[in-house]
């Protein structure tokens, strides 16, 4: 029973742990990461972004988009498709349209 509190309390303080060195208490930082994840599936669910090339950091609910999209409708999607999901407070992006050269 010891050891099960012991793993427990050890589990605990790593968790506290992994939280960035900030004023953001590890509840906020579980809300990041989940709005992370939510992000990532909205933009992955959609069938024109690729969501390999977008890179989605979140902090306070505030979600930082940035990286690659082929258009400027896909970078308006992006952040269309991001303001849509549960716990965003706003979306700030780095987004870059990458203009191919026709041949």
């Amino acid at each position: 029973m010891k050891l099960k509190r012991l793993v427990l309390a050890m589990a605990v303080l790593v968790a506290a742990n992994c939280a960035p060195h900030t004023d953001e208490t590890v509840r906020e930082y579980f809300d990041d990461v989940g709005i992370t994840g939510r992000v990532k599936a909205a933009i992955a669910g959609e069938g024109v972004l690729s969501y390999l090339s977008i890179s989605v950091e979140t902090f306070r609910g505030i979600v930082l988009l940035s990286g690659f999209v082929d258009s400027e409708q896909q970078r308006q999607r992006a952040i269309e498709v991001t303001r849509g999901v549960a716990g965003v407070r706003d979306v700030r992006h780095l987004l870059v349209v990458k203009y191919l050269e026709k041949p």
